[in-house]
């Protein structure tokens, strides 16, 4: 992707099933556990580079031992640092008691049968230590400790923060991570102290009580209380002291998630090919988390998958078919190809057909699969096209004519190349432009001044490294034109469920729309926009519009390619650039199973996203840089 964006979050999570000795005997090491859990977060560091943290629960421990331990760290090495943490403390250990598992489960802290790890992109600049999952909820009662980590963001944080006000609680900040970690917690005090007053009315003495409480916890109570009201996307993962556990996703669907189990374990992870690496899986051996259905694991290791919410339409994110999960699932794979090949029809209409004057290549990295579908696309053409000239020369052909007509290839190349980036410290801010995109480098010599370049990016946010740095580097080859052919569709609108583009003016569509708004003198449209949201507004969250569909509505997306394709190209270009997107149509054809589209049509799939977009553009009428959720 030419402009980068940040995605929350990444979740692994590991339940063994059978004492750690039997993982000792078999895979020869105690350690297996957290081994895992090392390789299933390492590959899954596309979904966060800002922070990593992982938390160890214990089951059965003696009393005054420490059964819960957690480990945070920030920066884009923080899986190595956790991890080298972590040895350092076994390194330590007494070696000649190394072999006794009693004394290694008891001495240290990693040593757990329940192991999560979670991986952090911070948004809005937040990426303190405290902000970095799990998150700990503490009690002197084992089964009242809560450990919290996910891939979610809340919309209706601020209705919720209320609520736990209104249960009389003082909750410490107004965000997500502390809303729901409080709000689970609220509802999980209290189905202990049912439980409590049940067992103290059969006349159980306490630590009778606290036995009978781990062993018959209902999770399932906690949960659809805790998550009755809450709107957002969400793939989390909660460990209670005792044991238990659960694995709880959005009734859309809205954030992946995938789970394997056999009689020696059960993991989670929130990529499919994280857990097929691991432990040399095939794609059937797994399975995906029911939207509105929780995993409930018990503290003796069995699980089972419980409907929670009423299961909504399935809008799973189109986002991370196009860009964001890893490209070696074999699934997303294809996917990608078929957005590439969903584009070659529009980009043989704007090259006229003319094949021996295009060359074609893409922006690396993320776009080079979407890449060969596109070349997969020109070449159906390409061989109809040269079936039907064959038979237009009729039965006798001459060899020269075949040969001219077999001569027609298709011109793909490597153009642009990824490279370090040179820091721009002794560059005034009036050239600082020049060396902004300083991380491409280029191929020259293969392009020629009658050819038009094809670039295949996988989508275009912001326009802005475009504009800065890879159409500049383009024009260095000297095509005659260059057409920037984007596998997704136009971005119009905020995500707010996990995706770091929540401000309205960031995108170049929006961009695009009030430029062609001042072209028709008809700038007041925003005013009346920002009007409407303000009311709507006002209105209960169930029953709020998008109001931002008003800008959109008043242009084809053939108008906006054309301004947008003005807008990002500078100003000292020679070659002249076009923009080419993907239809909704054509993203829905090539991702069935993954129908969420919000960013490209505005059609959220709970009422909180409407909220967020009307209160986006509000921000942006203000002149505020805030958060819209």
């Amino acid at each position: 992707m030419s402009d980068a964006i940040k995605h929350e979050c990444g979740i692994a999570f590991i339940r063994l099933k059978k004492p750690l000795e039997f993982y000792r005997d078999k895979y020869g090491s105690e350690l297996y556990g957290l081994k895992k859990l090392q390789l299933l977060m390492g590959k899954q560091l596309n979904r966060g580079q800002d922070g990593s943290g992982l938390a160890v629960i214990k089951l059965d421990p003696q009393f005054g031992n420490r059964y819960i331990a957690r480990e945070r760290a920030k920066g884009s090495s923080a899986v190595t640092t956790l991890f080298e943490r972590v040895n350092k403390k076994y390194q330590a250990l007494s070696k000649d008691k190394i072999g006794n598992i009693d004394w290694y489960k008891k001495k240290f802290p990693y040593a757990g049968e329940l192991l999560l790890g979670h991986l952090r992109y911070a948004t809005h600049g937040k990426n303190s230590i405290e902000n970095i999952h799990p998150f700990l909820r503490q009690n002197n009662w084992m089964s009242r400790n809560l450990v919290l980590a996910g891939n979610y963001n809340v919309t209706n944080v601020q209705e919720m923060y209320q609520q736990l006000i209104d249960l009389g609680q003082h909750p410490k900040e107004i965000s997500d991570n502390v809303t729901m970690l409080e709000k689970i917690g609220h509802f999980l005090d209290e189905e202990n102290a049912d439980l409590y007053h049940e067992y103290k009315e059969d006349g159980l003495d306490n630590l009778q009580i606290a036995e009978k409480v781990k062993n018959n916890l209902n999770l399932e109570n906690v949960l659809k209380q805790a998550f009755k009201s809450v709107d957002g996307g969400y793939n989390m993962v909660g460990l209670i002291g005792d044991g238990n556990a659960f694995v709880m996703r959005d009734p859309n669907g809205i954030r992946p998630n995938y789970y394997y189990s056999d009689d020696e374990l059960l993991v989670v992870a929130s990529e499919r090919p994280a857990i097929q690496t691991a432990f040399n899986l095939k794609t059937s051996d797994l399975k995906e988390v029911t939207p509105g259905a929780a995993l409930i694991i018990k503290r003796d290791g069995s699980f089972k998958e419980t409907q929670i919410l009423e299961q909504q339409e399935r809008k799973s994110c189109s986002f991370e078919r196009i860009y964001f999960s890893r490209g070696s699932d074999g699934i997303i794979h294809e996917e990608r190809k078929e957005l590439g090949r969903r584009i070659a029809r529009e980009v043989l209409k704007r090259l006229e057909y003319d094949i021996r004057s295009a060359v074609f290549s893409y922006i690396p990295n993320t776009a080079a699969t979407s890449f060969y579908g596109l070349i997969d696309g020109i070449y159906r053409y390409l061989d109809k096209y040269k079936r039907e000239a064959l038979i237009k020369l009729g039965p006798n052909p001459s060899a020269e004519e075949i040969d001219k007509l077999l001569s027609i290839k298709i011109r793909r190349e490597k153009l642009l190349v990824k490279d370090a980036k040179i820091r721009t410290f002794i560059t005034q801010d009036s050239g600082r432009d020049d060396l902004v995109g300083n991380g491409y480098d280029v191929t020259y010599g293969v392009v020629k001044s009658k050819d038009t370049l094809v670039v295949v990016d996988d989508s275009i946010v912001r326009g802005t490294t475009l504009k800065q740095s890879i159409l500049r580097i383009l024009d260095r080859l000297g095509p005659k034109k260059i057409i920037v052919a984007s596998s997704a569709p136009i971005i119009k609108y905020p995500d707010c469920y996990g995706i770091d583009m929540s401000r309205m003016n960031e995108f170049i569509a929006f961009q695009a729309a009030k430029s062609l708004l001042k072209q028709r003198g008809d700038l007041g449209l925003l005013n009346r926009i920002y009007e409407a949201c303000k009311e709507e507004m006002q209105k209960p969250l169930r029953d709020m519009k998008n109001k931002v569909k008003m800008l959109y509505d008043e242009f084809s997306d053939a108008e906006l390619e054309d301004e947008i394709a003005r807008l990002v190209t500078p100003e000292d270009m020679k070659a002249e650039v076009e923009i080419v997107y993907q239809s909704v149509a054509g993203l829905h054809a090539a991702c069935p199973n993954h129908l969420g589209d919000w960013y490209f049509t505005g059609d959220y799939p709970t009422p909180g996203g409407n909220k967020v977009v009307n209160q986006s553009f509000i921000y942006y009428m203000e002149g505020s840089n805030a958060r819209a959720y």
